[in-house]
């Protein structure tokens, strides 16, 4: 099988055939219904991760708080997107309608008042990972009830959330924002990654101070929050919270424990059913077990108060940016300077898998066969999380947007769990004019284009995200497409088999590639489906009845996706 043919077959007939043509109403109806009331596994999950300041403005009223100026340079500043915006769209049935599971959203934390310049232009803490005061919600972002409205909506959608969380620094230091004392922050030395220790106590830039997070001293609230909590007049509750953590857990007043507590609030108070931990590798990994024992405990103590909420008893998730992790180094990861850390094992369910962006340029079967093998061996009863693109990874997988349905077909259809990054289901674009260096991958969500049937290279933004719905309501119907076991079924065409069986789960698929469009195909699907029984494929929603070992289908689209009917 030739490389670069799948994109080129897949845009020449996305290109040829409109909208309607591609996806009916009765195939996108009977895919929806198709995915109602599936069984939710992490290791099968679709995660869409969204900067909630880019995402969708939901509330024009909160774009500017703060005295924060609409200065920055481009895309480095407050945009308007909230988490009202947000919940306006997972009501929509714009989640629903690409078969995602969760919603990954950036810190929102409040963050900085003022700007900084890390050397390309004036910056604002929109991104999340500035942290100012960690037990509130960014004005800019919305409110407590904002957040909960979220979260509710989210669960009523059958969606869980998926946190991202600090614990390695608090935000820049600005004529805004004082600098916290030196028992909660070093200021120096710069990381040099030369081994453990230039790794983690260090700071990650200049003037990002790092919290001592290997410190057990007993430390005071920082003099600013103090002030801060008393302006607002919450003081007291919060000091009467913390004395109470303190007490229940035993632990000494150390900076991390603070912000353990801090951020498990958000599960206690919200429902947020995991965390994504940022810049893992930096913190001591023992922090990141005792983390997933705080925000475990605030879990259960939420879903038994909100037996209504829950969406189900499953335990608190942890995944983590473990930068440079790929799947191929398995359950350990190789610190600067050799030693290796099994970060599975300090609290992480997961990892973000660094690896796929370059490992998508293999051939489907190399690429699946490979990942199969290692999520289910090596890796069996963890997953990883991949992406073909992300807010700070300057060179994702098809940059230029020049290979969509491509990166769709081979994120969606990977075993593992798969990250969509906003806007790689309509194609947004990774380079910008003016922009300068991860400004580029943060632009907003380009809906506009998206609602005037806008074209990229060829072809139409809503084909493409056609074609991801289909394939993301499949996988969110089939626990076996992320977490069963593939099988290569036939070279041509390219034809594998998924089969999960496990936790009283027995799902089964076919799915078939590079099917030459127009023609009537027979798809092997022996050893899955037995003579006699019906069959759909889920791509066009036409049906099939096997017979030889074989299911018959009139080609109307390179992809045929076949389950039970």
């Amino acid at each position: 099988m030739k490389f670069f043919a799948i994109p080129f077959t897949l845009v020449c007939f996305f290109a040829s055939f409109s909208t309607s043509a591609i996806a009916s109403d009765q195939a996108a109806k009977l895919l929806a219904t198709h995915a109602t009331d599936a069984p939710f596994l992490w290791q099968n999950a679709t995660v869409y991760f969204l900067m909630i300041d880019r995402f969708y403005n939901g509330d024009t009223a909160n774009d500017l708080a703060y005295d924060r100026r609409a200065d920055a340079a481009p895309l480095r500043g407050f945009m308007g997107g909230d988490l009202a915006g947000i919940t306006a769209k997972i009501k929509a049935g714009y989640f629903k309608d690409l078969g995602v599971d969760v919603i990954w959203l950036t810190p929102p934390v409040e963050q900085i008042h003022g700007s900084t310049d890390e050397g390309t232009g004036k910056s604002y803490g929109f991104h999340g990972y500035w942290a100012r005061d960690w037990t509130r919600v960014d004005a800019n972002l919305g409110s407590d009830s904002d957040m909960r409205e979220f979260v509710d909506t989210a669960h009523a959608h059958g969606i869980r959330v998926l946190l991202d969380v600090v614990m390695n620094h608090t935000g820049p230091v600005t004529t805004s924002d004082p600098v916290w004392p030196d028992t909660w922050v070093r200021t120096g030395p710069p990381c040099t990654y030369k081994d453990v220790a230039s790794t983690v106590d260090c700071t990650l830039v200049k003037n990002l101070p790092d919290v001592l997070t290997g410190s057990n001293q007993v430390v005071a609230l920082p003099p600013a929050l103090t002030e801060k909590w008393k302006s607002e007049g919450r003081y007291e509750r919060e000091v009467k919270e913390l004395d109470e953590f303190f007490t229940r857990t035993g632990w000494p007043r150390a900076p991390r424990y603070y912000l353990m507590k801090w951020h498990a609030d958000w599960v206690k108070k919200f429902g947020v059913d995991g965390f994504r931990a940022d810049t893992a590798k930096h913190v001591e990994p023992a922090v990141w077990k005792e983390l997933k024992q705080v925000a475990s405990a605030a879990y259960e103590d939420w879903k038994h108060r909100y037996p209504d909420k829950k969406l189900s008893d499953d335990p608190f998730f942890m995944t983590a940016e473990v930068y440079g992790y790929s799947i191929a180094e398995g359950l350990y990861y190789t610190m600067d300077g050799g030693s290796r850390v099994n970060f599975y094992n300090n609290g992480f369910d997961s990892l973000i898998n660094f690896g796929f962006k370059s490992d998508a340029n293999q051939s489907y079967e190399a690429l699946f066969s490979d990942y199969s093998a290692k999520i289910n061996g090596p890796l069996k009863n963890y997953s990883v999380l991949n992406y073909i693109s992300s807010h700070d990874d300057g060179e994702p997988f098809d940059r230029l947007r020049q290979r969509p349905f491509e990166a769709a077909t081979k994120l969606l259809l990977s075993p593992g769990t798969a990250q969509i990054y906003y806007g790689d289901e309509t194609a947004r674009a990774l380079v910008v004019d003016g922009a300068e260096g991860d400004a580029n991958l943060r632009s907003p969500m380009n809906w506009s284009e998206l609602s005037s049937h806008a074209v990229r290279n060829g072809v139409s933004l809503s084909d493409i995200r056609t074609h991801w719905s289909k394939l993301g309501l499949f996988r969110h119907a089939h626990p076996a497409v992320g977490a069963g076991v593939h099988q290569k079924i036939a070279e041509q065409p390219y034809t594998f088999r998924r089969i999960y069986e496990s936790s009283g789960i027995n799902d089964r698929v076919v799915i078939a590639l590079d099917i030459p469009v127009g023609k009537t195909v027979a798809i092997s699907v022996a050893g899955v489906f037995a003579d006699g029984q019906k069959v759909k494929d889920y791509y066009s929603g036409t049906s099939a009845t096997v017979a030889n070992g074989k299911a018959l289908f009139p080609a109307k689209a390179p992809v045929i996706l076949i389950a039970v009917e």
